[in-house]
C-alpha cells in the first residue's frame, strides 16, 4: 500500500511517500480502506518533531480518518466489512467516563500508534464509529479530534444551552465545529480573528457577532460590552499563551475551555481575576468514544456539515500540512484518499 512516513529524521523536508505492506488485522482489530484524513496542528507537531522527539522511525502521521472496513479480525462483532466509518484519536482507550492516563499515551493514532496518511489503516473494533449518512468521507474524517474537541470544550465540561453565550478563538478545525455546534445548541456565538475574511467565513457558519481584534485587540471589553457587562458563559481558547484576556471575558463563575496551544507552552494569568469571577480554566484533551456517538447524533439531527477550507489529493499530503502551517485556512484541511 502506498503510506506517507516520517524517515531518518523530523521535519516536512524527511516527509515521503512509500510502499509499505499492507497490514493484517489481529483479534480485535478491524482494516480501513481510508477515504479521506484531514489535518490537525498535532499532525504538524509530530512531523516536525514537537510532540514525540524520541518516537522511533519511520512512521505513517495522521490522526483523523474516516472509510470503509474492509476486513475483521477473529471475534469483532461490533462492525463489518462495508461499514462506512470514523476511526477514533483514542484507539479503544476512551470509551467512556474519565480517561485512563497510561492508556491515553500509547493510544493515539498517528503517533505513537501509525497514522492515517496511507491506504489502509488498523483500528481497534471499539475505536471505530459509524457517523451520519449525509456526511461524505471527508466531512466525517474531521469529527474525531476536532468536533469531538469541541463538543468536550461546549457540552460534557460547559454545559452550554439555550441561552448561554459562547465566544470562540479564530477559524481554524475546532473553532468551527464550536461555531456550528454551539449555534445548533442555541447559544449566542462571539468569535474573534484578526482577519475579516475569516470573520465573514465564521458568520457564514452561524456566529452571531464577530470582533476583528486587528481593529480591537481589547476583545474581552468587546464581549463585556455586547453582554452589557455580564460576560461570556464560555470561552474556547485555541491560543493558550496569554489567558487574561479570556477570564476578563467571562461571566462570574464561567470557564475557559483551554483546548490549543498556538500562543505557546506557558501561559500568563492574573490570579486575582479568575478569582474574582470564580472562573473554571478546564483543559481539554479531545474525548471519549461515547462523546463522539453524541456528538453524531447532534450532527445527524442537525444535518450539520463541517467546515472543510481545501482538500488535496493524497499524492500532495505534504503540500497540505504545508498549507496547515501557514494557517490561511478556515475549518479543516482534507486529504483525499489514494486512487490505487
Amino acid at each position: 500500500m502506498k503510506a506517507w512516513i516520517i524517515d531518518g529524521k523530523f521535519g516536512l523536508d524527511a516527509l515521503r511517500l512509500a510502499e509499505r505492506e499492507t497490514p493484517r488485522p489481529r483479534a480485535g482489530e478491524v482494516l480501513v480502506r481510508v477515504r479521506a484524513a484531514s489535518l490537525n496542528y498535532r499532525d504538524l507537531g509530530v512531523v516536525e518533531g514537537f510532540y514525540f522527539p524520541d518516537q522511533p522511525l519511520p512512521l505513517t502521521p495522521g490522526s483523523d480518518a474516516a472509510g470503509e472496513v474492509v476486513a475483521v479480525g477473529e471475534g469483532v462483532t461490533r462492525v463489518r466489512a462495508g461499514d462506512r466509518v470514523a476511526l477514533a484519536f483514542y484507539q479503544g482507550a476512551w470509551i467512556g467516563g474519565g480517561p485512563d492516563r497510561a492508556a491515553l499515551g500509547t493510544r493515539t493514532l498517528g503517533g505513537p500508534r501509525q497514522g492515517v496518511l496511507a491506504e489502509y489503516a488498523i483500528a481497534d473494533a471499539e475505536g471505530v464509529v459509524r457517523y451520519p449518512e449525509h456526511l461524505t468521507f471527508g466531512e466525517a474524517s474531521t469529527l474525531p479530534i476536532a468536533g469531538v474537541t469541541a463538543w468536550q470544550a461546549l457540552f460534557t465540561e460547559a454545559q452550554v444551552g439555550p441561552g448561554s453565550v459562547v465566544v470562540v478563538q479564530g477559524t481554524g478545525g475546532v473553532a468551527a465545529f464550536a461555531i456550528q455546534l454551539a449555534r445548533a445548541a442555541g447559544a449566542r456565538v462571539l468569535v474573534t480573528s484578526r482577519s475579516a475574511a475569516k470573520l465573514e467565513r465564521a458568520r457564514a457558519l452561524g456566529a452571531h457577532e464577530a470582533i476583528d481584534t486587528s481593529a480591537t485587540p481589547a476583545w474581552d471589553e468587546r464581549v463585556l460590552a455586547l453582554t452589557e457587562g455580564t460576560g461570556a458563559d464560555v470561552v474556547v481558547d485555541v491560543a493558550g499563551g496569554d489567558l487574561r484576556r479570556s477570564v476578563n471575558a467571562l461571566r462570574f463563575g464561567g470557564q475557559v475551555s483551554l483546548v490549543g496551544l498556538l500562543g505557546g507552552t506557558t501561559a500568563q494569568l492574573e490570579v486575582v481575576p479568575v478569582i474574582q469571577r470564580r472562573a473554571r480554566i478546564q483543559a481539554i484533551s479531545v474525548g471519549s468514544r461515547e462523546m463522539f456517538e453524541a456528538l453524531d447524533r447532534l450532527v445527524g439531527l442537525h444535518r450539520l456539515r463541517p467546515a472543510i477550507a481545501r482538500t488535496y489529493p493524497f499524492e500532495r499530503a505534504d503540500e497540505a500540512l504545508a498549507a496547515l502551517r501557514a494557517g490561511e485556512h478556515v475549518g479543516k484541511i482534507v486529504v483525499d484518499g489514494a486512487t490505487t
